[in-house]
């Protein structure tokens, strides 16, 4: 598993699922000459996407940024159409570190989209299902989770109520930002659904941010290419030019939940890659 720290902050990416999307939807207006030089796409014009949670240590606590795609929710034509090769294997991930789903002490939620909110729950019974992490605070905005439990006609297929209705007691949630932890916040941007929010962790000079669904890989730099899947895509345009400007100045990292090549990428004031951490190529099992 790949590793990244950041002053007092240690990142490792767990195995939390694959699916693969038509690339015209998660690039929206942007020509395919374009965006395909920037990221693979299969015979199908889908993408890679991973659902990769990120194990985050800060200060003798551990923290998940979402949660995965899950185990055995999503039927054989959602697996078939969501092109998923692979579910979850967040459990044997934090196994393998020593930890259990029980050591996690909070999970920081961009927003409660099936593929990143999935694996909050687990299927105990015949549509019985209970939460996974049940020592964890859930962070998430008062946005989101009205939405969650009130989806609209557009939003009512990413909102699953197998994925809130066990974790109600364990949701916490906050209007504009939150600071988690000293220097370790969530913001509210809006964009990609109306309570999306990014993840920012300034120490000192060293600083990361996780943009999540508003920049869901590493090709999506550019402010103006954004999801056609985004319910607010000025929004998104938005929030990316200013955090993007933000980090720039900051030469800061970002982090990737579906990127499936780079898990991190950091860029100077102009803009331009220094550093990477890219992602490590395993078959499907």
């Amino acid at each position: 598993m790949e590793k990244l720290q950041v002053g007092r902050a240690s990142l490792t990416w767990l195995k939390g699922g694959v699916s693969h999307l038509d690339g015209g939807a998660m690039f929206g207006v942007v020509p395919k000459a374009l965006w395909q030089k920037k990221y693979p796409h299969n015979d199908k014009n889908q993408i890679e996407l991973r659902a990769d949670p990120i194990l985050l240590q800060v200060d003798g606590k551990n923290f998940l940024i979402d949660s995965g795609i899950g185990n055995d929710k999503l039927e054989d034509k959602q697996l078939r159409n969501f092109g998923v090769l692979e579910q979850s294997k967040l459990e044997a991930s934090l196994e393998s570190l020593g930890l259990s789903v029980h050591d996690i002490d909070a999970i920081l939620m961009t927003h409660l989209h099936y593929d990143h909110a999935c694996g909050l729950t687990k299927k105990v019974a015949e549509d019985t299902y209970e939460s996974v992490f049940k020592n964890a605070t859930i962070y998430t905005s008062e946005v989101e989770w009205h939405e969650m439990r009130n989806p609209n006609i557009r939003s009512v297929n990413s909102y699953w109520e197998m994925n809130w209705k066990p974790i109600v007691d364990q949701v916490e949630t906050y209007e504009k930002e939150i600071e988690v932890v000293e220097g370790l916040k969530m913001i509210h941007t809006s964009g990609h659904s109306d309570g999306h929010s990014i993840i920012l962790f300034e120490d000192g000079e060293e600083t990361f941010i996780h943009m999540a669904d508003i920049m869901p890989t590493h090709a999506h730099q550019n402010k103006l290419w954004v999801l056609a899947y985004d319910d607010y895509p000025i929004r998104s345009v938005h929030a990316k030019e200013k955090w993007m400007e933000f980090g720039y100045q900051k030469k800061a990292w970002y982090t990737f939940y579906h990127d499936a090549y780079l898990r991190a990428v950091k860029f100077n004031e102009s803009g331009e890659k220094t550093d990477e951490v890219k992602r490590e190529r395993y078959e499907y099992n």
